[in-house]
Parts: structure tokens; sequence; C-alpha cells
């Protein structure tokens, strides 16, 4: 048994890794799938398609590398949160496509709960704010809207997961129905001082509890794949939310260590240790990891779009034909020329929390090109993650000297710089940027005894380039006064 199997399954792409003893990926397969936009702000997945594409993805690396499943000690599974699917019990059929995090459409049920004066009560239980984001209020939609749904979710016909919980079902044949601590509090239903679904906030959505997956640690042995999907049982052993996943994988283990990810959208967490910390200025409080009966806490800041907001020029404005030529083309000119991007393309998230905020691009003049826009653009990123790393050191009172940075889009040198200067601070980027994958393995990896401890693990991380601030004060502070204008401007 030389080796561990990450699935990490996105928003936008499903791949599969394969990790040796000295943390090494051996090979990896991705595939893009489809993306589902009926309405505007609206936002599916075909589940079976994403199934389709795990499963193939993870054959095609064995091929690609020549190993066989024989030879894999356990697959560890990270996964887009908040994606929210419901399936039948009895057919494995979902009733409805998946409902994906970034899908504005559950607003109006936000604003009602709201309105009726529960959401300090959310926000009290599960650190949450009541918002379209997470999964009760899509899992209450599809009940609503679905024909059938209702009924059948009130006979216990129908099953509740994020993607971590479909694809372990999938997995399994149907045999275990389980998720951990850091997709359940990602639901709305999970009180994360109790560390259990709670019956209260359940009434209040209307759904049933039958449909909820067993809670479990992220790493532990959950059941195994099912001998007639790859011939082989393999122990299914870690979950992991991709931005906690990330935040281990990173080796963040300590209170006080900060971890960003430029993905689709941008997360920014930070270890609180194991007390949580009620953030009164749009942060979340979520729960960054249980293991071994420990649970610890993190602050966490989410940006819907992050590096989507480069996928954006590329597929909507065809202004650039990959993120490489974004980044060339921002190198070309010295500054932004007054441009600001704010990316408010599904609303805004912390530490605004505007579900009516629309994306803008302002201060164009008639010398404004193509390379001001990719400029604002990346920039726009940077940005969005100082909105947050402000409000994390005010309400954590643990000033930021350094974080750690992963993602596809910390591949970007330009944006990395930045993001050093704008926050005045330093920006690690490790050797393999790969770390929500990483997580996952290490965390099914543990649960087998695949790596003995911690500190053998705490050996495999490695800093690839430390970006430093050079920029001037006074530039800092003007240039983001020109972002807080122009914010004021998308949230009016």
């Amino acid at each position: 048994m030389d080796y561990i199997i990450a699935l990490d399954q996105g928003t936008t792409s499903s791949r599969a890794l394969i990790v040796d003893k000295s943390g090494k990926i051996i090979g990896m397969s991705q595939q893009e799938f489809t993306q589902i936009f009926p309405r505007e702000q609206w936002v599916e997945h075909d589940p079976e398609e994403i199934w389709e594409c795990q499963k193939n993805m993870l054959m095609k690396v064995l091929d690609e590398t020549k190993i066989s499943l024989d030879e894999m000690a356990a697959i560890g599974i990270t996964n887009q949160r908040e994606t929210t699917v419901v399936w039948d019990k009895k057919t494995g059929k979902p009733v409805y496509n998946a409902i994906v995090w970034q899908c504005k459409r559950t607003a109006d049920i936000c604003y009602k709960i709201r309105e009726l004066g529960y959401e300090s009560l959310f926000r009290e239980k599960t650190g949450l704010p009541m918002d379209a984001y997470f999964s009760g209020s899509k899992i209450r939609w599809i009940l609503e809207n679905v024909s059938g749904a209702r009924e059948k979710a009130e006979a216990g016909d129908l099953l509740f997961g994020n993607i971590d919980s479909w694809l372990i079902w999938k997995l399994t044949a149907g045999k275990v129905h389980v998720t951990d601590m850091t997709n359940a509090c990602r639901t709305l239903m999970f009180n994360i001082h109790t560390l259990k679904w709670d019956k209260e906030l359940l009434e209040i959505l209307q759904i049933p509890s039958s449909m909820l997956p067993e809670v479990k640690s992220s790493s532990e042995i959950y059941g195994t794949t099912d001998k007639a999907l790859f011939g082989v049982e393999i122990p299914i052993a870690g979950i992991a939310g991709d931005q906690q996943s990330a935040l281990f994988g990173q080796m963040c283990l300590d209170r006080g260590d900060v971890k960003n990810t430029y993905g689709t959208g941008c997360f920014m967490l930070m270890n609180t240790g194991e007390t949580p910390i009620t953030s009164s200025k749009g942060l979340l409080t979520t729960i960054a990891l249980n293991r071994n009966g420990k649970t610890t806490y993190a602050l966490e800041g989410s940006i819907f779009m992050g590096g989507a907001v480069v996928q954006w020029l590329r597929d909507n404005l065809n202004l650039i034909k990959n993120a490489s030529e974004c980044d060339s083309l921002a190198e070309e000119t010295e500054n932004n020329g007054g441009v600001y991007l704010v990316p408010a393309f599904q609303g805004l998230g912390a530490p605004y929390w505007n579900m009516e905020a629309r994306a803008s691009i302002s201060g164009l003049t008639r010398g404004t090109d193509k390379r001001h826009i990719c400029r604002a653009a990346l920039e726009s990123i940077a940005y969005r993650s100082w909105d947050i790393m402000k409000i994390m050191q005010e309400e954590s009172q643990i000033p930021i000297k350094s974080i750690r940075v992963d993602g596809g889009a910390s591949r970007s040198n330009i944006l990395m710089q930045f993001q050093s200067d704008i926050s005045d601070s330093e920006v690690i980027r490790p050797l393999s940027i790969e770390t929500t994958a990483l997580g996952a393995a290490y965390l099914a990896g543990l649960a087998v005894g695949f790596w003995k401890s911690m500190d053998e693990i705490s050996k495999i991380w490695k800093e690839d380039k430390v970006f430093k601030p050079s920029m001037k004060e006074e530039d800092r502070i003007s240039l983001y006064n020109g972002w807080k204008f122009a914010v004021q401007k998308s949230l009016n």
C-alpha cells in the first residue's frame, strides 16, 4: 500500500491525484464539467455528471501512472462546500440538479426567515448568517419546488448531501450516507457547539431530519468502495470541505495561522484554536477540523468570485484565451489606470453580505484598454482578500504578518505581489499549491496509519516563494480608498 488517492471535487472541475508517502503528487487528472445557468444568478450542476467525471478521473490517473488500485491505502475526499444534492433513497437518482453554492435563487427564503426574527438564532448556533450561500435554504427550495419531493422527504425516501456525501454514496453503492463536521457546519442545520444536527433549526427550515447524513470526524474509515465498482475494496478514510482541507494541507495547525485559497472563489481561514470566535462584522465562525475527538475552529471570509473573474474575462468577454494571458497583459501596464472591477456577479460575500450587489467596472476613460481591465480583474481578487484580512485581525486581535496561499490563481506572480503590497504582509506560496487535495490525502492517510503522526506530515510542507510588500504606504491607502468607493457603487 504505497499511495493515497485524493479526490478533489471542485466547482468547475473534478480531479484525482495520487500521493506517495513523501507527499509528492505522482499523478493528477482533471476534467471540467458543465456549468448550468437556468436563469440570472441561478447556478446548477448535474450530480450524475459530477459522479461520472470524478470516477473517470480516478481511472484515468491510474491508467496514466500505471499504478494499480491494489496499491492504494485509502481514499480522501475534498469537495466544493454548500452545493446541495437531494436524491431518492430507493433509486439513487437525484430529484433535481445540484444547486451550487454560488446560486442565489433562495434569497427570498432567507429574507423571510430573517423577517421572522430567526437570523440571530442561526448565527448563534451555526456561526453563519442567513444567506442563500448555504445548503439549508437550497434543500427547502427543492422540497417546495420539485413535484412530489416534500411528500417523499416526509416519508423518509429522500436523502440530502453536499458533494462529499453524494460521492461516498456512489462509491459505496448506497451503503454509506455520511458527511464530516467541516461540511455539516456549512448547512445552517448543524450546531457547532453541540456538534449535532439542530432540531430547532430543522423545524424553522422545514427539513425532515431523516434526509440528513450521519456526521463523522474528518479522519476515520467511513466504509469501502463497492467491489463491483473497481474490483477492490479501498477504505474511504478522509473528508474535509475544500477550504478546511486546504487549511490542514497548508499545515496551519496553530492559533493565528492563516491561509487563503485562490480558486473559483477566494476563501481565507484563520485557525482560532479550540474556542470559536463570534464575528460581528460579517465573517463566518466555522469548524476547521474534528479529529481524534478534538474540534478546532476558524474564522472565515468567503469571496464568491476569485479566479472565476479571470474565467469570466475568457468565456464571457473573450478578452483573453487563458489565465496566463491575463497575467501578461496586466504586467504590460504599471498600474490600473484608475480602473476598478468589483466582482459582485453573485452578490458580495463577507464582510458585506449583500445578495443584491452587482458587478461593475468603474473609472473607464478613452485611454482604457484590455490591459487595464485585466489588471483590475487580478487586483479585485487581492482587494477582496484584504477586505477580509482587515476584519479578521480586528476580531481575533491577532495581527496577520503572513498568509499561506494556494489554489490555481496563486500561480500568478503579479497577483501575489499585489496581495502582499495591498495587505502589507508576506505572502508565502508553498512548493505544491495542491494543498486542498493534499489535506484530504493527509486526513485519509492518518486514519489508516499510512502516516504515523502529524510531525511526519508537517515535515512535508515546503515553501516555494515569499512575496514581500514593497508599496509605499500612501499609495496603498490611495488605492484601497479607490476600491472602497467602487464597492459602494456596486452596493448601491
